[in-house]
């Protein structure tokens, strides 16, 4: 096993991959596919059918999403913003946040974290 594959999972290697095409649709839910999640970053990419949401919660880390396909209803602290396909929005750590499907929509989240450090390391 090289160390690309330790660090990705979930998606082809060495090949153009639509990622959208990566995770399907379902009815009344949201459903998703990790290919990375390690101390400093995660990465998901998201099907959501319309009308489904993430409810308001906080990450440790900074949150882009993607937005692949559709139109999703993103809420900031309050500030609700209005995403579609080819258009990202980053949510702050720390901030609560939710998402909401105005379509049936996919994203792909990545959340990068702040290193741990232990003892002073």
């Amino acid at each position: 096993m090289t160390d690309q594959q330790e660090l990705l999972k979930n998606i082809p290697f060495s090949q153009a991959v639509n990622i959208a095409e990566l995770v399907d649709y379902e009815q009344g839910r949201v459903v998703s596919r990790t290919l990375s999640s390690k101390a400093h970053v995660n990465i998901t990419l998201f099907a959501f059918d319309k009308g489904e949401e993430i409810s308001a919660h906080t990450s440790p880390g900074d949150a882009m999403v993607q937005v692949l396909d559709g139109q999703a209803l993103i809420d900031i602290d309050g500030k609700k913003i209005e995403a579609s396909a080819g258009q990202v929005v980053v949510m702050p750590s720390n901030v609560p946040h939710s998402v909401f499907a105005a379509t049936q929509f996919k994203m792909l989240l990545t959340v990068v974290k702040q290193p741990v450090k232990i003892g002073g390391l």
